[in-house]
């Protein structure tokens, strides 16, 4: 049954994500072990009740953002030093949809992007590129000979420095499926600043420049890439690039949410609104299509175990992904810049992974500039945390303004730090 948001008002709700509800949900500020939680009595009907540290403080949290309607449905799942301590399923799949459960599918939209990634990661553990290598080294019809858009190097194209943070069939959903055109229109894009002058987030581009990469260099499309090079080995076997042809059209509905009460309009998101990006991700050719920066279809579990193989140098659970000197590069700052309209906090890229570090944040309040991951388009968010040895993924099916988004995202990943560490 889905959740009746009209039970909740909408300033009480903005007031529990707020700045202040982080406070309350994560116990910062009050006591450092345990938390108090909002609703609930003690035994003697007075004082709130004491939720204590650990998985039954997380489960807390997770479960309470489902009460409040920020979403119908999401799962969770942290690993800590090599080990799964929280794994976690509630709500509905869609507004009048089923149970969600640890197998069932969501739209991962950008937290896509170090999958792609981690195919060019796995190419340079093998020696077959460098990051500093020229794209047109392997794609000559990348850019003219001579031309500062030939210059740039695969370490630009995962940093957000390439250049071209928009090519022509970005908005064209019905192509996204076509290597060719894509090929084309990447080929044809003109720069709007030179390779290695700044960072700019490469909404769809930074995939399209990956998987025309990974196709020249080793010959396979990059959901297959993936799929045997890098979800098979790891045991993500819920996970792809693009919904695979021969499986069942099972993903989570996608919601657009309305913003809450705010002082002015919210700025869309990437160009869409809530509703117009559920409304096109919600499309089954869409979510078929093999777009490495957004199309991505997979579970929290699958994603965290990505996470911990990072986070524990590139091995997990006896099977070695990368060196961990290819960790540490891949995780490393490449370039900072400040906020971006549409994307609304500053950014830190590594090499196809967002970096902490920044305020407002939404890997945590604030978190260590070590983290590294990636957010999905306001509905989810992945990291590491080397420092304490955590991975982290959270995915939902409501799509929701930035702020609020933010707000949402790093009080559970507040959360989860406080609970565990």
């Amino acid at each position: 049954m889905p959740f009746d948001r009209t039970a909740v008002g909408r300033r009480t709700v903005l007031s529990a994500v707020g700045a202040a509800g982080i406070a309350g949900l994560t116990g910062k500020g009050g006591a450092t072990r345990g938390s108090l939680a909002r609703g609930e009595s003690g035994t003697d009907g007075g004082e709130p009740a004491i939720v204590p540290d650990g998985v039954e403080r997380i489960d807390r949290t997770f479960e309470y953002h489902l009460e409040l309607g920020l979403h119908h449905g999401a799962q969770l799942s942290v690993w800590e030093d090599g080990e799964l301590v929280a794994d976690l399923a509630g709500g509905v799949d869609g507004p009048d949809g089923d149970a969600v459960t640890d197998d069932s599918r969501f739209l991962l939209f950008s937290c896509t992007k170090p999958y792609a990634a981690a195919c060019l990661h796995v190419l340079a553990d093998r020696g077959e590129i460098g990051f500093d290598d020229r794209v047109v080294d392997y794609w000559p019809d990348y850019a003219d000979s001579g031309s500062p858009k030939a210059e740039t190097t695969i370490r630009q194209v995962l940093s957000h420095q390439a250049g071209i943070p928009a090519v022509d069939v970005d908005d064209e959903p019905d192509r996204w499926d076509d290597p060719y055109a894509i090929d084309c229109a990447v080929e044809e894009a003109d720069l709007a600043f030179e390779p290695g002058e700044t960072a700019q987030y490469h909404v769809f581009s930074f995939g399209w420049i990956i998987a025309g990469l990974v196709r020249r260099i080793d010959g396979r499309r990059i959901d297959r890439f993936a799929r045997e090079e890098v979800f098979e080995p790891l045991g993500m076997d819920r996970t792809h690039i693009g919904l695979p042809e021969d499986e069942p059209d099972d993903v989570a509905t996608l919601v657009g949410f309305e913003p809450f009460d705010r002082v002015g309009e919210p700025e869309p998101i990437v160009g869409y609104t809530t509703e117009e990006a559920a409304a096109e991700f919600n499309r089954e050719d869409v979510q078929r299509s093999v777009a490495p920066g957004a199309t991505g279809v997979g579970t929290a579990g699958d994603l965290a175990r990505f996470y911990a193989c990072y986070v524990n140098g590139g091995e997990l659970e006896g099977t070695r992904l990368l060196e961990e000197e290819t960790v540490d590069e891949a995780a490393a700052p490449q370039a900072e810049v400040g906020p971006e309209g549409g994307v609304g906090t500053a950014q830190r890229y590594g090499l196809g992974f967002q970096l902490g570090g920044t305020v407002p944040d939404r890997h945590g309040v604030p978190d260590p500039a070590a983290t590294y991951g990636h957010a999905g388009l306001g509905s989810s968010i992945s990291w590491a945390d080397p420092e304490d040895g955590l991975a982290f993924a959270y995915v939902t099916n409501g799509i929701r303004d930035a702020y609020e988004h933010d707000v949402r995202m790093a009080a559970m990943g507040e959360t989860a730090r406080g609970a565990l560490r």
